[in-house]
């Protein structure tokens, strides 16, 4: 039987929200990503004159500026899949962790602003930086009783495994 809720846990800033489900589903949250790269990479194609040949050098450009690689290690232990993710200047509001029951989603968007004035000038910065990363499961797991904490940049979840049926006792059938 598939579980379809998590609880969301957030006893400390350290502890970035659980979720399970589709709350974006995975399909719209790559489009969406990829719609905002692509509408990026045409801004500069049109900034380097519309030349032609360099819709990879645009495309690329453009990726490094919403996407930062996240690096993940899945360790499978006896009773729970541990997760550790790298998502160093994240903090626990910026992080979304979603859970279903073959799949773990990591994303997560921060925003900068800073502002400087030199004599009359004012010169103003503005950075978006957006991580996601889906890492698929080897077996089903309990969504119910996920647990997250950030510490140092450092993303850990652990995700409990569904535990297995015990068979039936000799001498009875299974309905």
């Amino acid at each position: 039987m598939l579980e379809k809720s998590a609880t969301a846990v957030q006893t400390a800033p350290s502890r970035p929200p659980v979720r399970s489900g589709n709350a974006e589903s995975l399909t719209e949250r790559i489009e969406r990503i990829n719609d905002a790269i692509s509408h990026r990479a045409y801004e500069l194609f049109e900034r380097d004159g519309h030349g032609n040949g360099n819709d990879v050098r645009h495309w690329l450009e453009a990726e490094s500026e919403f996407l930062h690689p996240v690096h993940a290690h899945l360790e499978e232990k006896e009773d729970e899949f541990v997760v550790r993710a790298e998502v160093p200047g994240f903090t626990a509001n910026d992080l979304e962790v979603n859970v279903e029951p073959r799949r773990v989603t990591i994303a997560g968007k921060r925003e900068t602003k800073s502002e400087t004035k030199e004599g009359e000038s004012v010169y103003t910065e503005e950075c978006s930086d957006e991580i996601f990363r889906a890492i698929e499961l080897p077996s089903e797991v309990s969504t119910t009783k996920v647990s997250a904490t950030l510490k140092d940049g450092i993303l850990d979840i652990q995700i409990p495994k569904i535990e297995s049926k015990q068979s039936a006792p000799k001498g009875t059938q299974a309905a």
